[in-house]
């Protein structure tokens, strides 16, 4: 009974219902004014079609554009005011200036690696272009790798991920989607308040509307009062506003600068299994140490100083580890913007299965593609590349399933194999390339992990890591169940009609 309360009162559901009352006045101003006078109407029509043509001239992605002409061609009163409210993608011209400031600055400390970069075009070519399009074009240079640790669970990465934060000394950064307090969450808070009494800089930021349904409002002044100090990321305010289209959605921890996680796991129960809410919680996460951990340091310390507004010392948390061991391998710690139009997530998966001759494994808990991503799948798997895909197999989200399985007929016919995951939800999101290639990260396939939220991964060239990932695919493989063409094609026609009717709002859920 509490849970469902909490649901139906709680923060969101409280703030949707004032957004849905704001939004549903507008509109209803807007078809009383057109219903009312005939001259408003044809005025009102002529908009429509002016916004649509704009629409379809901006240089965004097509799906995008056809979910919002579509609306505003067809239900002019609700598309129009809509799009003006909810899509744009971009914040105030005011807010994109700071945050690009703030990025720009950070990046100037992160240097390229130009010898890194030759020596790697000088074992694989193609490899090399993709680390120099992030570091050319993200911002985040190329690393020898020295030591990296791939977990097929959270719960595996749990105990090390204690031990490392036990082990601080200087300072801890965290950076999560999701909060929640309870086992998992409540032994690292109890660590970090013991650090932060030791005198280790110990700092956390969690998104706002990520973390609404498992904290209380204003959580971040628990967190002070423990000696940690806590930033709120894009707080929640009921107004109809497009600054809420963009949350923090990475999961970072850096420790001393030595030490760096990521991954598709947050902070709470159901990431370690420790308590059960869509069957078995499949996850992922990544464990770097050495040079690369800079990049996730400089990651997190810019965005601390845009949600502050105060301005870091960078190099004070540099960590100077020239004497470690390097092995082979390369590895590219990376983040994507929704404020730079440069589609760092999306760009590195298309590169990767385009230049794919075996096989591309993935993982991935949604599967809501545009059509270029569509179109890479289906002609590496017409090329002959072994094109598997792993979604879940019980959903968090029924309605987003639902979306999701409308891309299973196209994917099949064009010869991509999709497997659901039986014993669970998987929520990992990781790529496996040709034994060569593999990317960790926070990166869904899904509009809105690819276009509209903060997000970060690690790109990795023949590195363990690389092999670990591909085992961990081959295992989970054996315990998923392959979608058959028939099984898409045997739904009810009602069904089916719903999902393609989805289909065309994707970009828009």
């Amino acid at each position: 009974m509490k849970r469902i309360a909490n649901i139906f009162f709680g923060r969101l559901m409280l703030g949707a219902l004032i957004i849905m009352l704001q939004f549903g006045w507008f509109v209803y101003l807007i078809y009383s004014s057109t219903a009312a006078n005939t001259a408003i109407n044809v005025g009102f029509q002529m908009i429509a079609v002016a916004l649509a043509l704009y629409v379809a001239n901006k240089d965004i992605r097509t799906s995008y554009k056809m979910s919002w002409i579509f609306l505003i061609l067809f239900l002019p009163v609700f598309g129009c005011p809509a799009y003006f409210l909810f899509g744009h993608s971009s914040l105030t011209k005011k807010t994109r200036k700071y945050f690009k400031k703030v990025i720009d600055a950070a990046a100037l400390h992160r240097s390229r690696d130009d010898e890194n970069e030759k020596l790697l075009e000088t074992d694989n070519y193609y490899a090399s272009k993709q680390a120099r399009y992030l570091s050319r074009n993200a911002g985040y240079p190329l690393y020898r790798e020295t030591d990296s640790r791939y977990f097929n669970s959270a719960e595996a990465a749990f105990p090390q991920l204690l031990a490392d934060l036990e082990s601080a000394e200087k300072f801890i950064f965290m950076e999560y989607f999701i909060v929640e307090e309870g086992q998992m969450f409540d032994a690292i808070v109890s660590i970090l308040q013991k650090k932060a009494a030791q005198g280790v800089e110990v700092r956390l930021m969690y998104d706002d509307v990520g973390s609404i349904q498992t904290l209380p409002p204003h959580y971040e002044r628990v967190l002070e009062n423990k000696g940690i100090r806590c930033v709120c990321f894009n707080p929640f305010r009921p107004v109809l506003s497009v600054i809420m289209n963009h949350r923090d959605h990475r999961k970072i921890t850096v420790v001393d600068g030595k030490v760096a996680y990521t991954g598709g796991f947050n902070l709470a129960d159901e990431y370690i299994n420790a308590k059960e809410k869509y069957g078995y919680w499949k996850d992922a996460g990544l464990r770097i140490t050495g040079e690369s951990v800079w990049s996730f340091t400089t990651m997190f310390l810019e965005m601390w100083d845009c949600m502050t507004g105060k301005e870091s010392d960078y190099e004070s948390y540099r960590s100077r580890t020239e004497n470690l061991p390097v092995s082979r391998g390369f590895i590219q710690p990376y983040a994507d913007s929704p404020l730079d139009h440069e589609d760092v997530g999306e760009n590195v998966y298309l590169n990767l299965i385009s230049h794919a001759k075996k096989y591309v494994y993935i993982f991935t808990p949604y599967l809501i593609v545009g059509s270029e991503m569509k179109t890479a799948l289906v002609n590496a798997a017409k090329c002959g590349v072994d094109v598997r895909i792993v979604v879940p197999g019980i959903p968090d989200k029924k309605l987003v399933y639902l979306l999701t399985q409308s891309y299973f007929a196209h994917l099949i016919k064009g010869g991509v194999r999709i497997y659901k995951y039986t014993p669970g939800f998987i929520h990992s999101k990781c790529f496996a390339v040709d034994d060569y290639y593999a990317t960790v990260g926070t990166v869904n396939l899904d509009y809105r992990s690819l276009f509209l939220h903060f997000e970060c991964g690690v790109s990795m060239y023949n590195t363990d890591t690389v092999m670990q990932v591909k085992e961990d695919m081959l295992a989970t493989f054996e315990e998923s169940h392959e979608v058959t063409l028939d099984e898409c094609e045997s739904r009810k026609l009602l069904v089916r009609m719903f999902m393609g009717a989805l289909k065309l709002f994707a970009p828009l859920l």
